[in-house]
């Protein structure tokens, strides 16, 4: 044997002189057997369960200091906190009896979160089982309390252990809708428990339980026929109750409502989908209000409840209006009166701060269920119509409530003029963030002047809001879509559109004008139906149109289409021009007055267009069957988006129609209807997507088919009229002067979602954003029908989040000098160039990212030339991501280093004297060519199995990269290198004064070749993952 190593002695462990030697080095000591141990179970104390376990088989006297501890243990937490996961797996009945018989005191046992239990105990198995858990807790003499999500658990716990508490929350695990047989719980009227979350569980009946005091139902199935008869929860300060499944008879529904006013410290109220009588609530709060019921009240929550009445919400408002500040109204309740009415209580609201208007329950806009399915799984029968409040009712809401903050309207069509909202009386001096969603009729240009109004303003938030005009009402002379008139969301609110029963009983032709339940009172009422040149205008057959989709519908000829997919591409578009006049080919003269007479339906709304339009068969056709003809399947075409025209340019479209039909029908020419291009409509059959004759007549041109090859005689060469009357190279047609654009004109694209589907070169609707204010922050798009976004003046403005806005291409910054996060996601015709040069020309005051998921290939070549020989005074990164589905982790880290880079240099510049770089017009007259004056490397990788190359003239991060980790390397981060670009939380490179230690030389090197750096940068972040045209969904947009 060679001589031993210095380094390593043999040492006894423990004093007492055993026998039992380890080899161990000398340096290193250690110093945690040294310690007491009462030190040893204080340290215990922080550390997660398992790993004080893993202790007992280091050593032994780290075994007696485990044994110690867990001997005088009162509360231990199997998931060390984390409440949301599951406890660790590997343990049997035998091992769970084993380690809590070693915690005697044990008092509060958290985190018991078992992933799956036995029933029951089988016999030469050994498994983990509720028994063995039962018997386990029984070992405890001492327990006072279980946190757990298991709901036989539980049900075994209130039936063996009575005495012991559920601790924290209660929520069970399993949920689901349906709701699954198999989730079950029993509620003791004894049960120990303060919080209670069921989701997707059947319960026979909510008894009296005095500790409880937050209770949340969602998606609960009340089985017994009287499940409140007991209800009686004094302590209560949460009640929640969305889409359950209980009892159709509202009168079953008073003790709920009588027991929760006797919980006199209720704060928050939510009722979704819950059938209780109108006029209950009115009633028990004049019963209950002198003794404090509903008095402490801070939110309260109407969605979908069917018979809810306005002095049921009033009367919950005025008890509780010292405490109140958040209110979300269900659409039938979002009306003028009820704010007319609080106006006139006089009242005061100190504490309000949240207003939701025309509330609708998430599970029911994301749900795909029919109604009929939902009620089927024992959902309350309810269909709710948009909020019809008007701009007055919103003038009062501020009024009423003065210091409101929060504010957001969901789907209330009769909203037209933002900037009426602001009076003398209601300033909206406090409002931070706004939110409208499908509010359709708004005005643009009323709402850019409601946001400069606005004082305190930071975020607004649009969704589906601006949409698109449909293509070719322009050149017809009309107006649809452009918030005026009535949105098609009018039909209904959730996705299974089916219309109110009130509304089935006028489906007379007489009454084709509205008899929208709610509206009669705002409206005035349409004029009679008009009859031009015998063409009867009136819907003979008109027994379907309060139908809608989801609904299956008896008659052949009609398809009943989605009321508001219009801005789904590829679809076939609802939106016929009230002027556009079918004319089938077996309409000819000679037949005009047979058994096969044709009904030109057209839906003629003359006047101010705020008559509600109501879904109808307005220009469908019924064809009879011919000798050569099947049944066809005529497009209901519905005028949802208000197609608003004068009755005197009606009258004369139509006599044109008729004298050209006459004219053509002399021919014998059959004039067909623009295009039959077959494909699944909003029903999954075919769907004929009909064109346009009769505006086309009007310039004595005939309509000629788009695709598809044409039957019979008269095969014209020249297209000139397409889709909806459209008509092209035809002299002596003015089309509707779009508002002159600022920048330059560049060739718009083509776009195929028109009246019918033939591709069309029109110009979208030119509609510019313009936002000035002085506190705004950001703002998100989605779905909005803005074309150019103007930032005027926004001195605060940091963020621009665009997704899937169909039209958007421009952005105009003329003065927003610090935002600095731009995303732009799916949006199809988007100006990448304008945009990014727009941005790039900002003054460099602040280092920015861009985020973009274009939707067709960029050509990166003409790209990093547009960005790096620009004159754009920033060091650039061009990432290239393409990961699919897309993973966000590069965006984001990027954005922790990316200040760090750019702090370096600024560093050197103010302090250092280092030369900063310039691109002057010389700078760029000077480096014509690659690599244009900068110094652009490629740094490439994969993100978790999914490629990026990011090209780059930033400097400092080559070096940085490759540099060793110092002494404040944090190990505690997931990332490194092979996990997203640059990691320098693991490198310790925390700051950019340590950084400068590490790239000393690099420094050195820059400052004798004399090249100077910018002080800031910009990250362009491309995501490809949408580039084949097809967007990908996904969570994080």
């Amino acid at each position: 044997m060679g001589p031993r190593r210095k380094a390593s002695k043999l040492q006894p462990v423990g004093g007492s002189g055993e026998a039992e030697l380890v080899l161990r080095p000398s340096e290193p000591k250690d110093y945690i057997n040294e310690l007491s141990h009462e030190v040893l179970c204080h340290i215990f104390r922080y550390l997660p369960m398992k790993d004080i376990m893993c202790m007992e088989c280091l050593s032994r006297k780290l075994r007696e200091a485990v044994t110690l501890y867990l001997r005088v243990v009162k509360v231990v937490d199997l998931c060390a906190g984390r409440w949301w996961e599951y406890m660790p797996s590997g343990f049997t009945d035998s091992s769970f009896l084993l380690l809590l018989k070693k915690m005697p005191d044990l008092e509060q046992l958290y985190g018991l979160h078992p992933r799956y239990l036995e029933r029951r105990r089988v016999r030469g198995y050994e498994a983990f089982s509720i028994p063995g858990v039962l018997e386990a807790l029984q070992a405890c003499p001492n327990l006072l309390g279980v946190e757990t999500s298991h709901l036989e658990l539980v049900e075994a716990i209130w039936n063996y252990m009575p005495q012991v508490h559920i601790l924290g929350k209660f929520r069970n695990r399993n949920g689901a809708f349906p709701i699954p047989a198999e989730n079950k719980l029993t509620i003791p009227i004894t049960a120990k428990i303060q919080t209670l979350h069921l989701v997707g569980v059947n319960v026979p009946e909510i008894p009296c339980v005095s500790m409880l005091r937050h209770l949340y139902l969602k998606w609960v199935r009340l089985t017994k026929p009287q499940p409140f008869k007991d209800f009686l929860c004094v302590s209560l300060r949460t009640f929640v109750m969305r889409n359950c499944a209980g009892p159709t008879n509202s009168l079953k529904y008073v003790p709920l409502v009588t027991g929760l006013a006797s919980a006199r410290n209720l704060e928050q109220l939510e009722l979704v989908r819950v059938p209780f009588l109108g006029g209950l609530i009115q009633h028990v709060v004049e019963d209950s209000w002198r003794s404090g019921g509903f008095r402490n009240l801070h939110t309260i929550v109407f969605g979908a409840c069917k018979n809810a009445l306005e002095v049921d919400l009033g009367y919950l408002i005025i008890t509780a209006a010292r405490r109140l500040h958040e209110l979300r109204i269900q659409p039938s309740l979002t009306k003028d009166g009820v704010f007319s009415a609080l106006k006139m209580a006089e009242l005061e609201f100190p504490q309000f701060e949240t207003l939701h208007l025309g509330y609708v329950d998430e599970f029911l806009l994301q749900c795909k269920m029919s109604h009929s399915e939902l009620v089927k799984y024992g959902l309350a029968d309810v269909i709710e119509n948009p909020g019809i409040i008007t701009d007055i009712g919103i003038r009062v809401v501020n009024e009423v409530f003065t210091n409101i903050k929060y504010l957001l309207i969901y789907n209330c069509p009769h909203l037209h003029n933002p900037h009426q909202w602001i009076t003398d009386q209601s300033r909206w001096g406090r409002l931070v963030d706004l939110t409208l969603v499908r509010c359709h009729a708004i005005k643009l240009e009323s709402f850019s002047q409601f946001i400069e109004l606005l004082p305190s303003l930071e975020f607004i938030c649009l969704d589906q809001m601006f949409r698109e005009p449909p293509k070719g009402c322009a050149r017809v002379g009309l107006s649809a879509g452009t918030g005026i008139g009535v949105s098609s969301a009018l039909v209904s609110n959730q996705n299974s559109n089916n219309d109110n029963d009130n509304n089935n009983n006028h489906n007379h032709h007489h009454h084709h004008h509205h008899h929208h339940h709610n509206n009669e009172a705002n409206l005035p009422p349409a004029p009679p139906p008009v009859v031009v040149n015998n063409i009867n205008i009136n819907n003979n057959n008109n027994n379907n149109n309060q139908r809608s989709a989801g609904v299956p519908v008896p008659k052949p000829p009609l398809v009943i289409s989605d009321s508001d997919s219009e801005e789904e591409e590829g679809l076939v578009s609802r939106l016929m021009p009230a002027s556009c006049l079918q004319q089938p080919a077996s309409c000819t003269e000679g037949r005009n007055t047979g058994p096969h007479q044709c009904n030109i339906n057209v839906c003629v709304f003359p006047g101010k267009g705020k008559t509600p339009l109501r879904r109808s068969n307005n220009v469908a056709v019924s064809v009879a069957a011919s000798v050569d003809q099947t049944k066809a399947q005529v497009l209901e075409s519905s005028c949802e988006k208000s197609c608003q025209v004068t009755s005197e340019q009606i009258k004369a479209d139509m006599k044109a129609a008729v004298e050209n039909s006459k004219r053509t029908s002399n021919k014998g020419v059959t004039t067909e209807a623009g295009e039959t291009s077959t494909r699944p409509g909003a029903e999954g059959g075919p769907v004929r997507s009909t064109g346009s004759a009769g505006a086309a007549a009007r310039t004595g041109v005939r309509p000629v088919t788009g695709s598809v090859s044409r039957v019979g005689p008269g095969v014209a060469t020249s297209r000139q009229v397409d889709g909806c009357g459209r008509v092209r190279e035809v002299e002596g047609f003015r089309l509707a002067k779009a508002r002159p654009r600022v920048t330059v004109r560049r060739k718009r694209m083509a776009d195929k979602s028109t009246s019918t589907s033939d591709p069309v070169t029109e110009d979208d609707h030119i509609q510019i954003l313009s936002l000035k204010s002085k506190n705004l922050v950001g703002i998100t798009l989605t779905n909005c029908g803005i074309t150019d976004l103007v930032l005027k003046d926004c001195p605060k403005m940091m963020f621009i989040h665009a997704t899937r806005c169909r039209v958007l291409k421009q952005l105009r910054v003329e003065s927003a000098p610090i935002v600095n996060r731009f995303d732009y996601a799916q949006c199809k015709k988007l100006d990448m160039e304008q945009v990014l040069d727009q941005i790039l020309r900002m003054p460099a005051e602040r280092n920015r990212i861009i985020y973009m998921r274009p939707m067709h290939q960029i050509d990166s070549v003409a790209l990093e030339r547009q960005l790096f020989q620009g004159p754009y005074p920033y060091h650039i990164a061009i990432v290239h991501e393409f990961s699919n589905p897309p993973n966000i982790r590069n965006k984001v880290r990027i954005r922790s280093w990316m200040d760090t880079i750019a702090n370096i240099s600024q560093e050197l510049i103010k302090y250092e004297f280092f030369p900063e770089a310039t691109r002057t017009e010389e700078d760029l007259k000077k480096y014509p060519t690659y690599p244009w004056g900068r110094d652009i490397y490629t740094l490439e990788g994969l993100v978790d199995g999914a490629p990026y190359s990011m090209i780059t003239d930033f400097p400092w991060l080559r070096t940085l990269r490759a540099a060793d980790p110092n002494s404040y390397a944090r190990y505690d981060f997931e990332d490194d290198e092979s996990t997203t670009i640059y990691a320098p939380r693991r490198k310790g490179q925390l700051s950019a004064d340590i950084c400068m230690e590490t790239i000393g030389e690099e420094i050195s090197e820059r400052r004798q070749s004399k090249r100077g750096v910018f002080q800031r940068v910009v990250v362009l972040f491309l995501h490809h993952c949408d580039t084949p045209g097809e967007p990908v969904d996904d969570d994080y947009i």
